[in-house]
């Protein structure tokens, strides 16, 4: 039996079974092209994963097109089981065969050369008696196998396929690449440490490497959210003017391009996560999710940001609450609750509302004229809402494996209650940060104060 000393698992089946979008999720490359339509692998394409401390490679293959003749030819030119895997060499070799079969000729061509197979089989398609020349053409390689049960639209037949696929192999898994996430790509590759014990040894620091690769994403994914929140919170844009009308003329004009400004550092912070986790096909725009068009549709920051209730604890946690705000917030036996939570907004609209967020400001020059500003945001809920955001967003794209190509789509954020579930020390820590940041003040430890939100979310 041959065998590589580089792991090498050749993905192999039926054609349209989704045998690229595996490839794509297991090898972490979005640049495959995946269709609907049969046959978009026209001949095998190696793609190699590569680590600290080794790789493996994952080849995809064109899908069997007339395994039935194949089968027979084999049957023709072998008279005993221990030649069948060097019958299937003489096949590859056979002129009159490269011409005939040319897609089974190339998808068999790595297993001959050592690679292990993963034969995939859709799940939502019934089984048919007709994929049992393909399992049997592959069972004559005598290379170590294992199935993977694409359930590609539902999972109406997976039972009857496994009983199937457990006939002529050893593992048998259900695996979704649209759906599947670091977790199942990390459990896949550790059964492939059973396909070929030869390969154990260098498989298993890969998977730490995989492991040790995705932290440090985490912590990227920290350090940009820190220098995104910096930036917004601290941003203002200026124009000196002659005299106040003019200053009146120009606020138009600045209010567009503090928030064009805002909205941009924002977007270029989301693509910098999703290259962070190499999806550079993914086509994505804030335009394409469910969040409020940009930081200034105030009316949705209780849902992005903190609710009243968290902001009120939070500005007492970090000390920046009145005594007399903080007997109104619980002067009620329901905490910012109908009246108390309306004479609250009514009472300070620093805390809660936003009708003046981005209002100008003008200041008098020694020289002569005047210097009118918008920003930076006083709001003290908009840290909160740049972290939910930003949060939430990480966890789609920390999520997404490379074979779903789909703009982003995101329903509404678990932001708060990620908050409520931190330690108490941590909670007090964001709540002071967020604090000096809504003041313009430096924090030095932003990025360990955020990590805590990030750390939840680690498969």
């Amino acid at each position: 039996m041959a065998s590589n000393t580089v792991p090498t698992f050749a993905v192999v089946g039926h054609p349209n079974k989704g045998k690229s979008s595996i490839v794509s999720t297991l090898s972490h490359n979005d640049s495959i092209r995946i269709s609907s339509r049969s046959g978009t692998t026209e001949r095998a394409e190696h793609y190699s994963v590569e680590t600290t401390h080794g790789r493996y490679e994952l080849v995809d293959t064109p899908g069997f097109q007339r395994p039935v003749k194949v089968l027979a030819w084999l049957n023709q030119h072998c008279t005993s089981a221990n030649q069948r895997a060097a019958t299937v060499a003489k096949f590859l070799q056979d002129a009159e065969c490269q011409r005939q079969f040319v897609d089974e000729v190339a998808l068999l061509e790595p297993i001959i050369a050592g690679a292990a197979i993963l034969y995939v089989v859709d799940g939502s398609r019934p089984y048919g008696a007709e994929y049992e020349a393909e399992m049997e053409i592959l069972r004559w390689t005598g290379q170590p196998s294992m199935a993977l049960i694409n359930p590609i639209e539902n999972s109406d037949y997976i039972e009857e396929w496994n009983n199937a696929l457990a006939q002529y192999f050893k593992s048998v898994r259900v695996f979704n690449p649209m759906k599947a996430d670091f977790a199942k790509h990390i459990e896949l590759l550790q059964t492939f440490t059973h396909l070929n014990p030869d390969w154990a040894k260098t498989l298993t620091p890969i998977i730490e490497d995989l492991r040790v690769k995705r932290q440090h994403q985490q912590d990227l994914s920290v350090s940009i959210l820190a220098r995104l929140i910096n930036d917004l919170c601290q941003y203002q844009v200026c124009q000196k003017v002659l005299t106040e009308k003019q200053a009146d003329m120009v606020k138009p004009m600045l209010e567009k391009q503090y928030k064009q400004w805002m909205k941009k550092r924002e977007e270029e912070a989301v693509q910098k996560l999703l290259t962070n986790y190499a999806h550079y096909q993914t086509q994505i725009s804030l335009d394409h999710f469910n969040l409020p068009p940009d930081l200034f549709d105030c009316d949705q920051w209780f849902a992005w940001g903190l609710n009243k209730k968290q902001l009120i604890l939070a500005a007492t946690g970090a000390g920046a609450v009145s005594g007399a705000a903080l007997d109104i917030a619980v002067g009620g036996s329901s905490f910012l609750l109908g009246s108390v939570g309306g004479g609250l907004i009514g009472a300070g609209s620093a805390w809660f509302g936003a009708d003046k967020l981005v209002d100008m400001k003008i200041k008098g020059l020694p020289v002569g004229g005047y210097m009118a500003c918008i920003g930076p945001i006083k709001n003290r809920n908009f840290p909160y809402v740049v972290i939910g955001r930003f949060i939430h967003l990480y966890k789609q794209i920390s999520q997404l494996n490379h074979a779903n190509r789909q703009a982003l789509n995101f329903s509404a954020t678990d932001f708060q209650e990620k908050v409520a579930n931190l330690e108490k020390s941590s909670q007090k820590d964001l709540n002071t940060a967020c604090e000096r940041l809504i003041k313009q003040k430096p924090v030095d430890n932003l990025e360990d104060i955020l990590s805590p939100l990030f750390s939840l979310e680690t498969p």
